[in-house]
């Protein structure tokens, strides 16, 4: 998109000219360290001039330090920003696949429809979405992905998702944070932190500190002042001594287990503050915002607050405020400070959490949206009829400039119009002729619809739909499986859900090819027949001719349609299009021929 390429311009401008200005300035610091010698050997070496010149190098490379850092940071903010464009261009180009998070952690073979879909790796629907700067982030998207929502939810989030399509510069600003934020953060140990049981103080602890703190303070005056003997301040020291024996051990608790909390903290601080500032219209962003107000104050607020306490606390670490620290009863106060604030607003971090999470996801699938601007939001039905009708539809995966259209319906409301009972595609065609990728699309464009997104269709409406799929059965010489064995167990998974009752869209693909033609026809006859009767709809594709002849058992709730091929040139060619009936020739032979086997 041109709006893409004008940012990315200047970006790459803004990084040449930081690059230039950060050479000179390396170059200037080491001028102004070289002058910096050589006015010390002139003055302090051969005394012949005054030490005060010092302070004129000293001073200039000081300058010099400050801006040439400032320079840096600059420096390496261009350089995401760089990086940014360059991604977002290459999912418009089709340059993407391998250089996005796969989500691979998100994996799991024995999901009903999850590998099956390419929704997971390389060149995945996830890699193509997720924009997620936090592992929350990019844990809810994929959630979303493998999950189809409630009605009412996934509307809302449709409405933040076309709210958000446009905000370019707040995906921006949002990307332009450091790296520090997805790698540092645990986002699961954050929350159980803030949910952790009160570390428990003795009653009247705070008091007894501050107290015991302005009487060594004072005790300690009067003593440099020669008003009294140093016996008082003895005393007050005694008592400081037994009191951090008593507190040791929950002062060691609450300093050993809140740096890092501190510090993921500051990170997300970054991100919350960025939405906290956002005026949001839609229902689910609003919300999100609310979750970052506690008792009407900010969250971001009220992390500078234990950020700050924290900062005080590594105080007393530090070799030369180590005495004074002691005198104060600094770190159990400051541990007391900290406690009080996570027993307070330790329980709200989850939710912010959360909050970050939700935010992340639907700005990934807002990122999509906008890139795919000829992309249709769904008609959501929350019908216990299942049906699913698409004009239009191609495959998300594959670029807007190859992908072919086609028109998709089942199921539907059959007690105002009987003709729409058609539960079941069957569909032949040669292979490469585009099967499997009608398949997937279809899939594809369920999750994406469920998950609130925009889908790759000129118009689809559906029903809420749990998926099954059998599209990509392997054989595992570790689990001792059979590719026939894992197709009848993933077969298995497929007609469970249909009992369960929900309505259910399922997509199999070349159905029990492991076995031979007789075994298979009275299978597939009767698997199909039987997710038809418990309400399912679905699409089956199939070599075997044979397979077609369901559609007659089926009496009007099933059709054949195919894709075909041609010879041009002595090559085959594919259009992609569907149409009505059943293949009426396969092209077998002229591939096994087309790379070479004598056929």
């Amino acid at each position: 998109m041109d709006e893409y390429r004008k940012r990315l311009d200047r970006w790459r401008t803004e990084h040449a000219r930081n690059e230039l200005l950060h050479r000179r300035l390396g170059n200037a610091r080491l001028i102004s360290g070289l002058l910096l010698v050589a006015v010390a050997a002139i003055s302090l070496g051969a005394g012949r001039m005054s030490p005060w010149w010092l302070l004129l190098p000293v001073v200039a490379l000081i300058v010099l330090v400050v801006i040439h850092d400032r320079v840096d940071r600059d420096l390496r903010r261009a350089a995401r920003g760089i990086a940014y464009y360059e991604r977002a261009l290459g999912r418009l180009d089709n340059r993407w696949i391998g250089a996005g998070n796969q989500g691979e952690r998100f994996r799991d073979p024995r999901h009903v429809f999850a590998d099956d879909l390419d929704l997971f790796g390389r060149g995945s629907l996830f890699e193509l979405l997720s924009t997620a700067r936090t592992r929350m982030g990019e844990r809810v998207l994929a959630g979303w992905l493998l999950t189809p929502g409630d009605p009412e939810e996934v509307a809302a989030r449709q409405e933040s998702v076309k709210e958000l399509r446009p905000r370019i510069d707040l995906r921006e600003e949002i990307a332009m944070m450091g790296e520090d934020l997805r790698a540092a953060l645990d986002d699961r140990r954050l929350g159980e932190w803030g949910n952790e049981p009160a570390v428990i103080f003795f009653p009247g602890a705070r008091w007894l500190a501050l107290i015991l703190a302005i009487a060594a303070v004072v005790t300690a005056t009067t003593v440099l002042l020669d008003r009294t003997s140093l016996v008082p301040f003895l005393f007050v020291v005694l008592g400081e001594l037994i009191f951090m024996m008593a507190t040791h051990r929950a002062t060691s608790q609450v300093a050993g287990s809140v740096g890092t909390p501190a510090h993921e903290l500051r990170l997300i601080a970054l991100l919350l503050e960025r939405l906290e500032r956002e005026p949001f219209r839609s229902p689910a962003l609003a919300g999100l915002r609310e979750k970052l107000l506690v008792e009407g104050v900010p969250a971001t607020r009220q992390i500078q607050r234990l950020v700050g306490l924290v900062d005080r606390l590594d105080w007393a670490r530090n070799l030369f405020f180590r005495i004074p620290a002691a005198a104060l009863v600094w770190m159990p106060q400051f541990a007391m400070a900290i406690e009080k604030w996570r027993v307070r607003y330790g329980p709200h971090v989850a939710g912010w959490v959360a909050a970050i999470g939700d935010f992340e996801a639907m700005s990934s699938l807002a990122c999509f949206a906008y890139e795919r601007p000829d992309a249709a939001f769904p008609e959501l039905a929350d019908s216990s009829e299942g049906f699913y009708e698409a004009q239009g539809l191609t495959h998300p995966l594959i670029p807007a400039a190859e992908a072919i259209a086609n028109d998709v319906k089942l199921g539907g409301d059959t007690r105002s119009s009987p003709e729409s009972d058609v539960r079941l595609w069957i569909i032949s065609g040669s292979n490469m002729s585009g099967k499997s990728t009608l398949l997937r699309a279809v899939g594809l464009s369920v999750v994406l619809a469920w998950a609130g997104a925009p889908v790759t269709a000129t118009r689809l409406r559906l029903s809420r739909l749990r998926l099954g799929a059998s599209l990509r059965t392997s054989d595992s010489v570790t689990d001792h499986r059979s590719r026939f064995y894992a197709e009848i167990s993933r077969l298995k998974d497929v007609v469970d859900l249909a009992r369960s009752g929900e309505p259910l869209l399922f997509l199999l693909d070349e159905l029990l090819s492991g076995t031979n033609s007789h075994d298979r026809r009275i299978g597939a006859q009767a698997l199909l027949i039987g997710l038809v009767e418990r309400g399912a709809i679905g699409l089956a594709t199939t070599h075997d001719l044979a397979l077609a002849e369901i559609a007659e058992q089926l009496k009007g709730r099933a059709i054949n349609v195919h894709f075909e091929d041609h010879l041009e040139g002595g090559e085959i060619r594919f259009d992609y299009h569907l149409r009505p009936g059943v293949v009426a020739r396969g092209n077998a032979l002229e591939l096994m021929r087309a790379v070479g086997l004598d056929v």
